[in-house]
């Protein structure tokens, strides 16, 4: 049996309501925060425009199971997963006139092409909202139950995420700037494997490293025996 691996939910997806706190950018002398540190910086500007470079996107391995023999179509499993890492969005910029979280992870939304719209800012986004804008994102529960294998063998399951992050220097109109970073996740994702056979995919790798030895991975030893 081949591992299979399944999406189970796309954090770019329109939701109905901008989680409390993310405000859009405005110019009435508001400060911006540094989100990862609770600073306030200088306050922000309208109409600013972006420029994002490094992006990066890496599928991240968040919880694994420990292997388990199953007979011919499936049974009681006894092994749950566990936790390996917890993902979680993330913007911080400089001290300079950056506008709000919210308003960067949409940009980096649209630059990614997580997001689908042809306004300049969220704030002329006519009362859309995605859930890629919302810094407090929580991670994706470790549900066990969303793929299950149908043939014999020794299984481990898988959950994991893909992430995106990026560089940004935001330019005021009146030519400050403020440089920063920012990253989101974007995908739920989850799968099974089988012990016994070589993993198709970075993510089966990684998860068959931890789940059934390096040995068993694929993945040549340090000695290189």
């Amino acid at each position: 049996m081949r591992g299979t691996v399944r999406r189970a939910h796309a954090a770019g997806l329109v939701i109905g309501v901008l989680m409390t706190g993310l405000t859009a950018c405005t110019g009435d002398g508001g400060a911006a925060q540094d989100h990862k540190a609770g600073r306030p910086t200088a306050a922000a500007c309208a109409n600013g425009t972006f420029g994002w470079s490094h992006v990066t996107t890496r599928d991240r391995l968040t919880g694994i199971s420990d292997p388990e023999r199953l007979g011919a179509g499936g049974g009681a499993r006894r092994n749950p997963m566990r936790r390996v890492y917890t993902p979680s969005p993330s913007v911080r910029a400089e001290n300079g006139p950056a506008p709000s979280a919210a308003e960067i992870l949409f940009s980096l939304g649209r630059k990614t092409g997580e997001i689908d719209s042809d306004a300049p800012a969220l704030a002329e986004a006519g009362g859309d909202t995605w859930a890629f804008t919302d810094v407090r994102q929580p991670a994706p529960r470790l549900d066990d139950d969303r793929i299950s294998p149908r043939a014999a063998g020794e299984f481990y399951r898988y959950a994991g995420v893909r992430e995106v992050s990026a560089d940004f220097r935001y330019t005021c109109p009146d030519g400050r700037t403020v440089s920063g970073r920012a990253r989101n996740w974007t995908v739920d994702l989850a799968g099974v494997a089988d012990c016994d056979e070589r993993p198709d995919s970075a993510l089966a790798r990684e998860a068959a490293q931890h789940a059934c030895g390096q040995a068993r991975s694929g993945t040549p030893s340090p000695s290189g025996a």
